[in-house]
């Protein structure tokens, strides 16, 4: 039997949503990481460092990328990722993914 385009579109959406929520964070994250423009200069001045806004958003998505799925935790409306052997802790907004801030951490 087939199905009408109605049910085919709805169900389509309905397996699309399935998908979505079976990311993980980590994917989530990674696939709608976002900037502001204010954050590349705070993410300089916060780390000590002078990359351009290319090099920010490279060097975030790599360390993003290669940290476990373990250090990333959700508190509230943030996501924060900690990655221990670039000794930073990446705050994410866990609505936009949007980057916050990027702390050193010892």
């Amino acid at each position: 039997m087939r199905k009408s385009i109605k049910e085919a579109i709805t169900s389509t959406v309905e397996d699309m949503k399935e998908i979505e929520i079976s990311k993980t964070p980590k994917q989530k994250i990674l696939d709608n990481i976002c900037y502001t423009e204010l954050v590349y200069e705070r993410i300089n001045k916060k780390l000590n460092i002078s990359l351009s806004k290319q090099e920010i958003e490279a060097y975030l998505f790599k360390t993003l990328d290669k940290t476990d799925e373990s250090h990333f935790t959700k508190i509230g409306k943030n996501y924060y990722v900690e990655n221990k052997e670039e000794s930073i802790r990446i705050t994410i907004n866990s609505n936009t993914f949007r980057i916050i801030t990027v702390d050193k951490i010892d």
